[in-house]
């Protein structure tokens, strides 16, 4: 009786608190943010970057829990601040475009997708649950930011009877108790109110709050129906669930809640709009465009009408100019595959519409920047402080597409021209995307203007083609053996202590060799794939679980170590390690079993010394070589990525363009002489709160363990930590192995630097005896360009034949330099020197032609004298020589319909050349050309006026007669 008086009077009870009606947007998010932080005791946490840390599958962040999924999973590291959080909350930058939430096809047009979104978030993890979470809900939608509850609608999880789930009527109760009336709380199924993060893993019924834009009326049917007056604003899920393999559900040890609601629908309902175009969000961005432009201003219209294609012109430009922003800024860069080939389709996307709908000049794009950075740098700072970068990225990218935009309509129009109304062939379209790089959904918005379709069966084809031939061509690799939440919650649960790595670094210098101690271990887990077993037997996969290991598990950039384990002294049955993987604290070792292992057993683990030599070599240079980068171009350089294996290191940072031989030749003296120097490498463990105020320190985008291993060249990490140093030195956090003296590097080159994208370089090293043979092959290769130049300055060909031998050997010279590891810096002067040379010896052949063509024509002439129909063959090996004879032919007699050809009669090919009047309309060239050389099994091709081509025949003159024949017929005469 108690609990439904209660009900009744918080259903007649206003709204409390002030009315947030017209709040601008930065006041929503600082509101959210606030009252979690302040009244509920949430930590506020930093949105990740849009590029996910560490997840393959992912292109993008694409919702506010992916940064938190190691601790959804069981994952996260124990010694890390993330494994301690309980209450969190965070405004998260998000990229929905690409992958399996893609919403860049409809995004203008209507008003409430977006490519790039914040996603305001609340969780907790194993803290509070249902009730605390609606309560709080609740509590900030009505009484901070004053919406009417009688605008809210809720529903929740109905229940499944296939997947034998119950209705969640914990949930429908809790909104009862809140005094939302039984009207307004409604069931949904699975589609709509059961979150799952995958095919498998964590998942729980979830409970929505809905708003209706109208008021005034009982709109509950319009929930979840798609219209855009009553809109989904807030998802409360539920995680309480594992789905399994076999699609099973199990209870999780441990229940989260993972709340999201979209800032820009947020903010859209807070102002009164129904369009998120219409908030202040976006009103400053489409203002800016307007005055860019040569359209009229922006009306918010919607459809297909003339006006509608404008305004979503307007809205496609305004939403794509904040995602290139936001995604620049944290490092995604337009590019040619995974997530840099999805922004450079929004990229180009938004320079079509901005240049063709809009008629804004070249350089609009880019002039949007600042005001990106007006609207989101409050909650996003990278923005002001990247601006400029992102403008110049996005500008030299849209002149790059701009001169493709325009062949690519003019061929449009000429297709559609051909077609009649037709279908738009697949070919063409494709055609588009591989040869000019036009994204697939530009093309059938380009056609959809002109009313025209795609033959989209045919295109769906070549598009399954090409993704299979990718497929194809990528290795096969095998999935990793990590225990799922479940399993990992066991370990907990029985005890089973975190793996002890520490023997990884238990290694030593001993008359000049390193020495890596014995390691023996119990076994005390095996994960088969699905569960924790007692057993393995010969030939199953498992994950094995040690109580101490020296093996390095894969992560920051370095690779696993290799080596196998031996079970109880039998050293003739070996257990290769395949793989080394950390999970929750947790080291996996992944091994196919030769022989039964079972838990408790003794193993003695017997490290590969030499491939963990070559990684410790590798990931020391790599520290020294970011040093010197950051030394000779500042320190604007960021590391962007990395990755460190036995053969080479390979390193990303942030750079405006290329780097030039003279810098690389500095970044080459600095590393030598960091080498050179022997310096001790000094490591130790800090807390994290220590660490970041250490001077000079590099970090990379990570969730650091805390305490964080620093490792500092030639300086004691206490020193750094004391302040009692100004050396510059290389300091970085770092788990991986390092050298304990930069001496037994040896040497290290550059053997490859090149812009990636925009803005981000990669270099590619080799160190020790591969980079002094390096050195010795550039040495050498540097000889044989001095020797070539030598001859060839010293007297120019004097036969075609020799100039030709020059080339040949010039082109030889340079595909060995462009192939052949040597010094990066090396290689860009001796490919400088290599194309003056070709050139120079281009420029001799091109004479030596010309006047060995003016020679034969002469003699020809002589012979033939002008006929109005020339037939005839002349001896060469060049088909070039060939042409300007043809071409010298036709100067000195315009009217004559010539055609020569050059009989190889060592290999029986047959090069043919020839070329027509201009007024010869009965016979072109190509066809001509083409007749003759399909009838010789060959091919040619050309112009109506010039044509060549080539073919096989042992019997030249039959050729000529044949081709005679033909033009005279054509001709008709």
């Amino acid at each position: 009786m108690m609990r439904l008086l209660l009900r009744r009077l918080r259903r007649l009870s206003p709204a409390s608190g002030r009315s947030f009606s017209g709040l601008p947007a930065a006041q929503v998010r600082r509101t959210f943010l606030d009252f979690f932080r302040d009244q509920h005791q949430h930590l506020l946490v930093p949105s990740a970057p849009v590029r996910p840390r560490g997840d393959p599958s992912l292109l993008f962040v694409n919702a506010g829990m992916n940064q938190f999924k190691p601790v959804l999973l069981g994952t996260v590291d124990p010694r890390s601040q993330m494994a301690l959080w309980r209450r969190v909350a965070n405004s998260q930058r998000c990229v929905r475009a690409g992958g399996k939430h893609n919403d860049l096809e409809d995004v203008g047009r209507d008003g409430t997708h977006h490519t790039f979104f914040e996603m305001l978030g609340s969780w907790s993890f194993g803290d509070y649950f249902k009730e605390e979470a609606c309560r709080m809900a609740w509590s900030l939608l009505t009484e901070h930011y004053g919406i009417p509850a009688d605008r809210l609608y809720v529903s929740y999880f109905g229940g499944d009877a296939g997947s034998g789930l119950s209705a969640d009527r914990e949930t429908r109760d809790i909104w009862l108790d809140l005094g939302v009336p039984v009207s307004r709380v409604l069931p949904f199924g699975l589609k709509d109110n059961f979150w799952e993060m995958g095919d498998t893993g964590p998942c729980g019924p979830c409970t929505e709050i809905h708003y209706d834009h109208v008021g005034g009326r009982h709109a509950a049917a319009l929930v979840n129906a798609g219209g855009s007056e009553l809109v989904e604003i807030w998802n409360l899920v539920f995680i309480q669930y594992n789905r399994e393999a076999d699609q099973s559900l199990r209870l999780l040890p441990q229940f989260s809640v993972d709340t999201g609601m979209g800032l820009e629908r947020l903010v859209g309902v807070l102002q009164g709009k129904r369009s998120n175009y219409d908030t202040d969000l976006f009103t400053p961005l489409l203002d800016a465009i307007h005055q860019r432009s040569k359209a009229a201003p922006y009306g918010g219209t919607m459809g297909t009408e003339p006006d509608a294609q404008v305004d979503r012109a307007y809205r496609v430009v305004a939403d794509h100019v904040r995602t290139l922003a936001v995604c620049i800024a944290d490092g995604v860069h337009p590019g040619m595959s995974g997530a840099e080939l999805v922004l450079r389709r929004i990229l180009r996307r938004a320079v079509r519409f901005c240049a063709e709908v809009l008629q804004a000049p070249p350089g609009s794009l880019a002039s949007l920047v600042p005001t990106v950075a007006q609207t989101l740098g409050d909650s996003f700072p990278e923005l002001s402080r990247e601006a400029d970068r992102i403008a110049d990225i996005i500008d030299e990218n849209e002149g790059h597409f701009l001169s493709s935009l325009q062949r690519g309509s003019r061929l449009i129009q000429r297709t559609c021209l051909r077609t009649d109304g037709g279908p738009f062939p697949a070919a063409a379209a494709w055609s588009l995307h591989r040869d000019l790089g036009f994204p697939l959904d530009l093309v059938d918005l380009m056609l959809e203007e002109r009313g025209v379709q795609v033959d989209r069966q045919e295109l769906d084809r070549l598009v399954s083609h090409d993704q299979k031939m990718r497929a194809e061509q990528q290795v096969d690799a095998r999935p990793r053996l990590l225990p799922d939440v479940l399993s990992l919650a066991a370990l907990r649960h029985a005890g089973v202590p975190h793996t002890d790595d520490g023997p990884k670094y238990r290694y030593h210098l001993e008359n000049g060799r390193y020495v890596f101690p014995a390691c023996r271990a119990t076994v005390l887990a095996l994960y088969d794939g699905r569960a924790l077993v007692p057993e393995v037997g010969p030939g199953q996969r498992c994950g094995v679980i040690l109580d101490q290991t020296c093996f390095y598990s894969e992560q920051g950039g370095q690779s696993h170590d290799h080596g196998y384990l031996t079970r109880g002294g039998l050293r003739e049955v070996l257990f290769s390690v395949e793989a080394v993987n950390r999970a929750g604290g947790y080291v996996v070792h992944q091994v196919t079993v030769p022989d039964h292992l079972r838990t408790g057993d003794q193993v003695e683990l017997h490290l590969d010394q030499a491939h963990r030599l070559s990684c410790m070599v590798k990931h020391t240079a790599t520290h020294i070589l970011n040093f010197a980068l950051r030394s000779v171009l500042g320190r604007s350089v960021q590391q962007r990525g990395s990755r460190i294996s036995a053969d080479r290191l390979r390193f990303d940072f942030s750079v405006k363009g290329s780097l030039s031989s003279a810098q690389l030749q500095q970044v080459d003296r600095c590393v030598r002489d960091v080498i050179s120097a022997n310096q001790d490498v000094h490591t130790l463990e800090v807390p994290v709160r220590l660490a970041g105020a250490i001077r000079g320190l590099r970090t990379a985008d990570e969730v650091y363990p805390d305490p964080v291993r620093v490792v500092s060249l030639g300086v004691p990490v206490s020193e750094l930590l004391d302040g009692g140093t100004d050396r510059e030195t290389s300091v970085e956090l770092c788990c991986g192995t390092h050298l304990l003296q930069t001496g037994s590097i040896q040497d290290l080159v550059i053997i490859s630097e090149k812009q990636q994208v925009k803005g981000i370089s990669r270099i590619v090293a080799v160190t020790g005896q591969d980079a002094v043979q390096a050195r010795d092959m550039g040495r050498a290769l540097s000889q044989e360009v001095d020797s070539l130049s030598a001859r060839l300055s010293g007297s120019a060909p004097s036969s075609l034949g020799s100039a030709l031998q020059f080339s040949k050997e010039a082109s030889a010279l340079s595909d060995v330099v462009d192939n052949t590891p040597i010094p990066q810096w090396q290689r860009r002067e001796l490919q400088v020197r290599l194309r003056a040379a070709l050139r120079s010896i281009g420029a001799a052949i091109r004479k030596l032609e010309a006047q060995k063509a003016a020679e034969s024509a002469a003699a020809l002439l002589r012979r033939r004298g002008q006929m109005e129909l020339l037939v005839d063959a002349v001896e060469t090996d060049s088909p070039s020589v060939l042409m300007k004879t043809v071409n010298q032919l036709s100067a000195a007699a315009p009217l004559s319909h010539v055609m020569l050809l050059a009989h190889q009669r060592h290999s029986g090919k047959v090069f043919c050349a020839c070329q027509v009047p201009k007024d010869s309309p009965a016979l072109a060239a190509s066809d001509w050309a083409v007749a003759l050389c399909r009838r010789l099994g060959g091919s040619a091709g050309g112009s109506a006026l010039v044509a060549k081509g080539t073919g096989s025949s042992g019997d030249i003159t039959e050729a000529m007669r044949w081709a005679e024949d033909f033009a005279r017929k054509k001709a008709g005469r």
